[in-house]
């Protein structure tokens, strides 16, 4: 899924009458699309004639549970034609902020959400608020590229340039390198001062400017009115042919796939793994260090094993669940005997049984945990791990037909990559996908 950020800090700009009918004109050309409208003033709806006293859930109730089951996106989604499905927002969206400030996750909500129907759609249209706050940043985080609409008015030129600079800053600091690309909107060719504002405008940006610019017409102002998207208000107009061309541009020349960068300001997730102030730990290195520091607990978890007679005898049938470890600062890793570390790799992380597909896990101090992956549409509501105390595990069985599977564990709602499967690939948020085939 292709997910495409309509982004700009100043109102009155064409944002959402691009979002709306971008994404009517890809799903009117067979793209499956999902609009997710991320400005509290719930436009898109509007835009759209959804009646807002129907909405009962928004993306905002999707943020706010984020990836712990109790709400799927098919339960807030709205269709609003073929191949067109809305994900309206609510006023309560505006509390979001403030409610996901000191979550671990918190710029990182909205790519989670989405991603467990990222084989469900082929373009993913995200409306941002006229702001630059926490609800702008997931949007940026979920994004392959982000384009910025630009009125060809007055004040434009040097909004345009600050949103730029705005947005690439953010970039940094999320460490997510996307596309950008600025769109001239509200053209009027008939004056000379938005002839005049279009010319500065390909001098700044260059090939950052799209070669397509919507031009002023008032049938898509109509179109809004009667909640409609210019694809069945009118198809033969202006505004139709402006969105349709942009659409075979951005259908032509899709963006590299996005890249992680050192972020400018580290995460919270990085001052957790004690990364801050390294320069050279990358995201990647970060993801590494939380495998080794599982694999220290999982040495320490042989080891005690190991001096465990019983479970020497019994083959390491039934294990007794370990005790809390306290965690020294600098922990002294044990080195178990080699038939024991077979045993725990045999054990833990996902293989092939004669009954399906086995996932286990050690049994930690996480209250739940789950399976997102291809068999199961990314959606871990559907594969949920069972706690086996008599084992001191976590495990479950999955029947699925042969062939190639990406998955990760969902722990306590966080998605993370499974230490006990070296067989590793990146995805496009920067961090690493398991594999296993099934014979």
């Amino acid at each position: 899924m292709r997910t495409i950020a309509i982004i700009n800090q100043k109102g009155g700009c064409g944002k959402t009458t691009c979002s709306i009918n971008l994404a009517a004109s890809l799903a009117a050309k067979g793209k499956r699309t999902l609009l997710v409208d991320m400005d509290p003033q719930s436009h898109c709806a509007m835009g759209l004639a959804v009646p807002d006293a129907q909405i009962e859930k928004s993306i905002a109730d999707m943020l706010r549970v984020g990836l712990d089951g109790s709400l799927a996106m098919s339960e807030v989604t709205w269709q609003i034609a073929r191949n067109l499905d809305l994900a309206p927002s609510s006023i309560t969206l505006a509390g979001m902020e403030a409610q996901l400030s000191t979550a671990p996750d918190k710029d990182r909500r909205l790519a989670q959400v989405i991603s467990t129907v990222q084989d469900q759609y082929d373009f993913c249209i995200v409306d941002c608020p006229p702001s630059i706050g926490l609800l702008t940043f997931n949007a940026l985080r979920a994004a392959d590229e982000v384009l910025i609409p630009v009125e060809t008015g007055f004040f434009s030129m040097q909004g345009a340039v600050r949103q730029q600079q705005t947005i690439q800053m953010l970039a940094r600091r999320a460490g997510h390198h996307v596309r950008f690309k600025v769109l001239a909107t509200m053209y009027d060719v008939r004056t000379k001062l938005a002839r005049e504002i279009l010319s500065e405008l390909k001098r700044h940006f260059g090939d950052e400017l799209l070669p397509i610019v919507i031009n002023f017409n008032s049938k898509l102002k109509e179109a809004a009115s009667f909640g409609q998207p210019i694809t069945e208000y009118d198809a033969a107009s202006r505004g139709m042919q402006d969105f349709e061309r942009l659409t075979e541009w951005l259908m032509a020349n899709p963006p590299e796939p996005a890249t992680t960068m050192m972020p400018q300001h580290e995460p919270q997730e990085a001052v957790m793994a004690g990364t801050v102030g390294n320069p050279a730990m990358s995201r990647a290195a970060e993801l590494v260090e939380r495998a080794r520091a599982l694999s220290n607990r999982t040495a320490e978890l042989s080891s005690r094993l190991a001096s465990d007679q019983d479970a020497r005898a019994e083959g390491f049938t039934s294990p007794a669940p370990p005790k809390p470890i306290e965690q020294p600062q600098e922990p002294e890793v044990p080195t178990p005997p080699d038939s024991f570390e077979k045993k725990l790799a045999g054990l833990f992380g996902a293989r092939n049984t004669a009954q399906g597909l086995l996932f286990i896990q050690p049994n930690g101090k996480a209250a739940n945990l789950a399976i997102a992956g291809d068999f199961n549409g990314w959606n871990p509501a559907t594969t949920q791990l069972k706690r086996d105390e008599s084992l001191g595990v976590w495990q479950t069985c999955v029947t699925v037909p042969p062939g190639r599977y990406r998955y990760r564990l969902v722990v306590d709602g966080q998605w993370v990559q499974d230490p006990y499967n070296s067989y590793v690939e990146s995805n496009p948020f920067g961090e690493l996908n398991n594999i296993v085939v099934v014979q």
